[in-house]
């Protein structure tokens, strides 16, 4: 006769501490949620009460990380928990306290730079856990050796952040409220500055902003992308824009209720709406920079156009002094260099000269049957380095000024 098959359950308990780990229950339904169960550790038995069951147990094995960092092969969780077996725990519980005390008299001895902050008691007496805090590496070796000699019991050192520790601890909050980590956070997440600065909190006394943990409060995260992207709508502030009255300086933005804060050159301040904003920016915005006529075939439908944006006086002045090198270089360019010239050219000179006139007349065919714009590209190059030349006063180069009369041939 073969035995029926016995369902099984994933169930979430929490430990002493909000140490919470998932487990296997074999029967026809999971325990209620704060029942007391006995369940398997690595060496012996511990108690701890069911946190999740069902659903919610499966969610959060699969989205916690310390349900993802659960091993394949759950623990068991072995039965319920006896009234006397509860109470057993219970006089632990009191009986830690007077543990901790024990080795931060051990750690004063020794002259260790850490923080006993809590003991946890394993429920059969076979391990004793102390959790503490360190800014830097510590050897606790021998205080190891003293407390199991004091104990008798095999002893762990849990070195835990700051953020663990109040965790474990508890407490309550500036808000009135138990502590996010301790009561349903399910897992703790660095929080950066950039948080605090995005939602303009920066600006306040750093322990406003801080927890009891001395970190930066885990609820900055909360609204955090909220206020990303509710900026994202809005003009930066400190920049100088050309509105209905002129220039004026974006002082502040309200992201509530959609207003933007400007002020002009001569101090008055005035606040709008965010459409209204717009609108008068609106006429001077950066326009779309149309394509020279000449350079539509070698550009392409497919080309990206640029935009066009505020170019400041020194900008201006090398673009026209730019353009002007490009116009004495087009006009020196101008000249023809056909085939009929290279062939006068290589009538004056001896016969051995004819193969390289030929090839020059060839080159200069194929010249000429080159792209406009590329053409027009080393035009430009050639003109800018003639002028700058030119007009640096040392006569040298092509497009230079022509030396004074009297001057010695070069």
């Amino acid at each position: 006769m073969t035995e029926t098959a016995v369902a099984t359950h994933v169930i979430e308990v929490e430990f002493k501490g909000n140490r919470r780990a998932f487990y296997t229950w074999k029967g026809e339904a999971p325990p209620p949620v704060r029942t007391a169960v006995i369940v398997q550790v690595e060496r012996g038995e511990d108690l701890a009460r069911v946190h999740s069951v069902g659903d919610l147990a499966h969610r959060r094995h699969q989205g916690t990380s310390h349900g993802k960092a659960a091993p394949d092969k759950l623990p068991l969780a072995v039965r319920l928990a006896t009234p006397h077996e509860v109470d057993t725990a219970v006089r632990l519980r009191v009986d830690e306290e007077a543990v901790r005390k024990a080795a931060l008299e051990i750690v004063r001895e020794l002259k260790l730079d850490m923080k006993v902050s809590d003991t946890e008691w394993q429920w059969d007496r076979r391990r004793l856990t102390c959790y503490f805090t360190a800014e830097e590496r510590v050897d606790f070796r021998q205080l190891v050796r003293q407390l199991e000699r004091r104990f008798s019991t095999r002893v762990h050192m849990w070195h835990i952040g700051v953020r663990d520790e109040a965790k474990r601890l508890d407490g309550v909050g500036r808000c009135g409220r138990q502590f996010c980590s301790s009561s349903w956070l399910p897992e703790l997440r660095p929080v950066k500055s950039s948080s605090a600065k995005d939602q303009r909190l920066s600006t306040l006394n750093p322990s406003q902003i801080s927890g009891t943990c001395g970190r930066l409060m885990c609820c900055l995260r909360y609204e955090h992308e909220f206020y990303v992207q509710s900026r994202k709508r809005f003009p930066k502030e400190g920049k100088v824009v050309t509105t209905a009255l002129g220039e004026e300086k974006i002082v502040s933005n309200d992201i509530f209720r959609d207003t933007v804060t400007l002020r002009t050159a001569a101090g008055e301040m005035r606040t709008i709406p965010l459409v209204q904003f717009r609108k008068e920016v609106g006429d001077a915005a950066p326009a779309i920079e149309e394509v020279p006529p000449g350079a539509s075939a070698a550009a392409g439908h497919g080309a990206l156009v640029a935009l066009r944006r505020p170019a400041t006086d020194a900008e201006d002045a090398e673009d026209a002094e730019d353009a002007e090198d490009a116009e004495d270089a087009e006009e020196t360019d101008a000249e023809p260099t056909g085939p009929a010239d290279l062939d006068d050219e290589a009538s004056s000179e001896t016969d051995d000269t004819a193969p390289r006139a030929k090839a020059g007349a060839d080159q200069a065919k194929h010249t000429s049957n080159a792209p406009d714009s590329a053409r027009l590209r080393g035009r430009r190059r050639r003109g800018r380095r003639g002028g700058r030349r030119g007009r640096g006063g040392d006569g040298g180069g092509d497009g230079g000024a022509p030396p004074p009369p009297g001057a010695p041939a070069g």
